[in-house]
Order: structure tokens, then C-alpha cells, then sequence
């Protein structure tokens, strides 16, 4: 068979998205041509663009998101805003892939590769790792930090009984105690005017419920949401959850709905209604409506919050992988 590596635009990517069997590949939301050109645009770094497009036969099987700075190369997106990274290939031809694409990077000068934000089940970790060994590249791979999720049953009542006892009767009280609290609803919006408008809200929210979140939020990461939320609503992969009390905002949540998964990406609460737990509260009803919307995984992505183990979520761990060239 023949193989070939083009160098790609996010936008010729954009039309591999939706085109089988390469479309099989793309895992999550974090490794989407939109959201890796969002990136790319706001945060602007200095390293060079490497989107190595692998063809067998003249079709694509595989794309390395990547940047290049000197001899290193990592993929394009950051720690703090991309949750999870890895290569895109479809099923099946990860040996194939990742011999065209370690040969072209060698060529190309890199002697290093710099992977971060890996799960268990990531590309990188099932079959780079073993393809690199066997080549007698230096190959360290670790644990960095933690994601959490939740596997998501045909009933809500069936996810309060897979709570742990103490937990169960505890959002079942708060739940009443904020039903007894005045008119309650939450309610999805995910028109790209209506998100865009209800931004102000949730970046105050955001920034007033937790000191580290307004410390987090730097006018650039501020674009960035901004810029976010417009893309991927124009793509009708982001949601916004509002929990309201006597038609007032009270807690508000962002999330991805993407392949079956929900992505919890980012929330916020007014401060004046923490009694009645409106931040949980709007967890909770969340995790209600995607049960009810026939959803599969509640994903709360990464960090280790209280909460989210709380909540029913089980710990994944994520990794990183050093790969050094010989």
C-alpha cells in the first residue's frame, strides 16, 4: 500500500470531520477543527503548525494535531482549557499512522514529543508508546492528573439509587429545600444569540462563586470563552444550562454535547443563593435532563472537586508521555 502526509489547514480539516471512516477518530470535543483552530487564533503561539494529514491509498486515516517549537513537538491546545488531547486515526490503523508521522517529524528536525492530557484509552497510551519502544526511542510515560465521570442509567431515580446513601439523601434534600424556595426551572439554551447574550451573566457568576475561578480568568481566557461559545454553538455542539429561581439566574452551567457524552466544561453561581446550593443544584438537573435525554456518560472532566465524586463520578486517570528520538 502507499502513504503519503500532506500538511492541512483547520478548514480542509473541517470537511474530514464529517467524512467516515476518518470521522470515526475524532474522540472528543477537544481534537475537533473548530475547537483547535479557536485555539490556535486566541492564544497565538510562537511554535510552528503541524496538522500532518496521513493518506493510505489517497484517503485520509489519521491526522496529527501538533505544534512545533525548535525539536519538540505537542499537540495543539493547552492544559488549563483543553481537558483532554490526543491524535486523530481511525480505528484500526494506529500502526500504519504513526510510522508515516514519526518518520516525517524526524525528517523534520524533532527530536522530542511533549503529550499531555491523555486517557487511559488515548492513542497515544494504547499504541504510540509500544511503536516508539519497539523503535528503542526513550519513552516516559505518567499520571498528571485526574478527569471524572459518570456512566449515566435509563432513569433518574436509578441514578439517586447508585448514590451513596448519605449523598442520596442529600440531594434529594436539597432538591426540596430549593423546590420550597420559590418557582423553579432550569432551562438549555443553545441558540447561538441567546448564548452569546447570556455570557455577561455567566462570566460574573463564574468569576464571583470561586476566588481561583476569577484568578483563572484572564482577559485572554475571557476572549476565549467568548470566542467559544459562539463556534461551538454555530456547530450545535455547546449547551447552557440556567437554573432560575422565580425566573432569576441563580446558576449556570456550560457544557459540550458531543457523541453520546456530556462535557460539564465550565459553571458558575451567584453567590446570594448558596444556601439553597443552586451550583450542585444545577449539576443535578443537568445529570436529570440527559437522562432523560437518553445520554450515556456525564463527563465532568478534569480535576478531583468533592462534588463530582459526590455526584456518583468515578475517577480516570490522565497522563502524560515524553518521547525522545534517537
Amino acid at each position: 500500500m502507499s502513504y503519503s502526509i500532506t500538511q492541512e489547514s483547520f478548514d480542509s480539516l473541517s470537511s474530514c470531520w464529517d467524512d467516515p471512516p476518518c470521522c470515526s477518530g475524532w474522540s472528543s470535543v477537544f481534537v475537533l477543527p473548530a475547537w483547535l483552530k479557536l485555539w490556535w487564533q486566541e492564544f497565538k503561539p510562537e511554535a510552528e503548525l503541524y496538522l500532518g494529514a496521513v493518506r493510505r491509498e489517497g484517503q485520509i486515516i489519521g491526522v496529527a494535531p501538533l505544534q512545533i517549537l525548535e525539536n519538540k513537538a505537542s499537540f495543539i491546545g493547552s492544559a488549563d482549557v483543553c481537558d483532554y488531547l490526543d491524535f486523530v486515526i481511525t480505528p484500526g490503523a494506529e500502526s500504519d499512522f504513526f510510522k508515516v508521522v514519526l518518520d516525517d517529524l524526524k525528517q523534520r528536525g524533532v527530536r522530542h514529543l511533549d503529550l499531555q492530557c491523555l486517557r487511559p484509552e488515548s492513542t497515544v497510551l494504547t499504541s504510540l508508546a509500544g511503536i516508539a519502544r519497539n523503535r528503542e526511542y526513550e519513552v516516559v510515560c505518567q499520571p498528571e492528573d485526574v478527569s471524572v465521570e459518570l456512566d449515566l442509567p435509563a432513569t433518574f431515580d436509578e441514578y439517586l439509587e447508585i448514590l451513596e446513601t448519605k449523598q442520596r439523601h442529600e440531594v434529594k434534600r436539597k432538591l426540596r429545600r430549593l423546590l420550597e424556595a420559590g418557582k423553579v426551572d432550569f432551562r438549555i439554551i443553545e441558540d447561538s444569540a441567546e448564548v452569546n447574550k447570556a455570557m455577561d451573566i455567566f462570566l460574573k457568576m463564574f468569576t464571583e462563586s470561586r476566588s481561583d475561578k476569577a484568578a483563572f480568568l484572564t482577559s485572554q481566557k475571557e476572549s476565549f470563552f467568548r470566542s467559544l461559545a459562539g463556534t461551538m454553538t454555530g456547530i450545535k455542539l455547546l449547551k447552557m444550562g440556567i437554573l432560575e429561581l422565580d425566573t432569576r439566574p441563580t446558576a449556570m452551567i456550560l457544557y459540550f454535547d458531543y457523541g453520546g457524552s456530556t462535557y460539564l466544561y465550565n459553571s458558575g453561581y451567584d453567590p446570594q443563593y448558596t444556601s439553597l446550593s443552586v451550583g450542585l443544584m444545577s449539576k443535578v438537573l443537568c445529570i436529570q435532563e440527559c437522562i432523560n435525554k437518553g445520554k450515556k456518560k456525564y463527563d465532568f472532566l478534569k480535576g478531583n472537586e468533592v462534588y463530582k465524586y459526590h455526584l456518583g463520578g468515578k475517577e480516570v486517570t490522565l497522563s502524560n508521555c515524553q518521547i525522545t528520538f534517537k
